[in-house]
């Protein structure tokens, strides 16, 4: 997991604030204890940022296997709750087991098992981490008399549920080709780098494969507009209107604005472009979000039954989001920034991003490359509308309507070119057409997290510097976000004061 880069200004450790009311993003307080609720979380991110490495990114599937794991949590937790109701698993153990002991080894269990389902190749490291908390790796029982038992019943009820969820993640599914998650929906590109055929439409965008040549992922997980939402009724019930078609004059004033971005970036900006992005072992915005909230947590000083509603709702509503975001990418299919420069602008001279260290300059339009590495150059489904946009409007809204709040309170310390621009200078990195900018040594910038809605919006914002999405996807994206949230947060309220009626099969 990487997300913000937390250094002093002469230690190399994290900065105390001068504003004892400032949180710094992920640095705790001396005194602080966690709940047991948030280190599942915490141990749920590491083994989601393990699995990363195994595999290139795939927001959709972070999102699902999180809310599993912590949807399975809450499941176990609310049999021991003098209200709450589960969704899969709806049991209400006697009042005098009701203790922060159950709870605590119920949640445990449940973790443990949902972890070992959705990161089966971790399960040797998942193992140990939970015989080094004091529990048995080989109780199995679902005995609902034992705080153990509910939470393997736990696990196990909603895994059930979760396994035919449209997600194909054991690879069976009819039309597939056998491996994990694969699309089963017969998805083909209406396009290829060598023949456009739709020119709004994706084309798959080559990456350097590090060995000197090259290789065109396809659309990630295209299928995922038949998972079964949590909280939504359909993943097309709020989808956004169509996106600028090629050839309008907004597609083109959009792109051109992508363009000047990329060709004068600041330090800060791309500062952003990588708290946004994260780095290796990226646990995506699902769990960038869960990190924020953890932030909540700690400043608020969350009790095990308060943690448990934050993460529950949190990595639903960004489940949510993402599958409703990729309903809308399948359904409009639109390209990005990388070839509509080329199809606009070929045969020409332009302004752009030269490259790691050599700044910004002339280049032909063919050469054109966002402020990214060439081992991932965009996101390798289509645009519209940004994914980072929609799970932020969805997160942000969330943890507004939990607190009562807009407020939030962070700050964060990004390195510029943490990824894209590792080992030069600042001055290296700002150049233009070869002139050394005359600017601070220092690539370490502090990136203000004032409200939930600016977080969210700062990372919306960090997909148009990065010259991955023209502005509307990224509007557009936030708004459906927050729709996905709104309708959500009755949903999930019901399940607090148990008033939610029982799943249906």
């Amino acid at each position: 997991m990487a997300a913000a880069q937390l250094i002093t200004k002469d230690t190399g450790q994290v900065r105390v604030p001068d504003d004892p009311e400032l949180l710094i993003h992920r640095q705790p307080a001396p005194d602080f204890e966690p709940t047991a609720v948030y280190q599942w979380v915490e141990v749920l991110l590491e083994a989601s940022g393990r699995d990363s490495d195994r595999h290139q990114p795939r927001p959709p599937i972070l999102s699902r296997t999180m809310a599993i794991v912590v949807t399975a949590m809450y499941d176990a937790w609310a049999a021991y709750d003098d209200k709450a109701v589960g969704t899969r698993l709806r049991l209400r153990r006697p009042r005098m087991e009701r203790t922060r002991a159950n709870k605590e080894k119920a949640v445990a269990y449940a973790a443990y098992r949902a972890l070992l389902y959705v990161y089966p190749q971790e399960a040797e490291w998942t193992r140990e981490q939970f015989g080094r908390r004091g529990f048995d790796p080989d109780d199995d029982s679902t005995d609902v008399k034992t705080a153990a038992g509910v939470g393997n019943a736990a696990a196990h009820a909603l895994i059930e549920y979760r396994r035919r969820d449209g997600s194909n993640e054991d690879g069976s599914m009819p039309g597939g080709d056998g491996t994990p998650y694969s699309d089963y929906t017969g998805y083909e590109p209406k396009n290829t780098p060598d023949k456009f055929i739709d020119k709004t439409a994706w084309c798959p965008i080559p990456f350097s494969d590090g060995k000197g040549g090259t290789y065109s992922p396809g659309f990630l997980h295209p299928q995922c507009f038949k998972v079964k939402p949590f909280a939504l009724e359909r993943t097309d019930q709020f989808r956004p209107p169509p996106p600028p078609q090629y050839g309008s004059e907004q597609l083109k004033r959009e792109v051109d604005e992508v363009m000047q971005l990329n060709a004068s970036l600041t330090l800060e900006q791309k500062a952003v472009v990588e708290f946004m992005r994260e780095g290796p072992r990226s646990t995506g915005q699902s769990g960038h979000w869960m990190q924020f909230a953890q932030d909540v947590s700690r400043r608020d000083r969350h009790d095990l039954d308060r943690d448990m509603k934050l993460f529950f709702s949190v990595s639903n509503v960004v489940f949510d989001a993402f599958m409703a975001c990729w309903e809308s990418k399948r359904y409009y299919d639109t390209g990005r920034p990388y070839w509509w420069v080329r199809l606009y602008h070929e045969g020409q001279t332009v302004d752009g991003w030269l490259g790691p260290g050599k700044g910004f300059g002339r280049l032909r339009a063919e050469d054109w490359h966002p402020y990214s590495p060439a081992v991932f150059v965009t996101p390798p489904f289509p645009g519209y509308p940004s994914g980072h946009a929609t799970a932020s409007g969805a997160a942000s809204r969330m943890l507004e309507l939990f607190t009562g709040s807009d407020h939030f309170g962070a700050v964060a310390f990004q390195e510029a070119g943490y990824m894209t621009e590792p080992g030069f200078s600042a001055a290296e990195m700002q150049a233009h057409d070869g002139t050394p900018a005359h600017i601070p040594d220092s690539k370490v910038v502090r990136l203000p997290l004032p409200t939930f809605t600016a977080t969210a919006e700062m990372a919306a914002v960090s997909r148009l510097w990065g010259g991955y999405h023209i502005r509307t996807d990224n509007d557009e994206g936030l708004v459906l976000g927050r729709k996905v949230a709104m309708y959500s947060w009755p949903r999930y309220q019901a399940y607090f004061d148990g008033t939610a009626p029982a799943a249906g099969r």
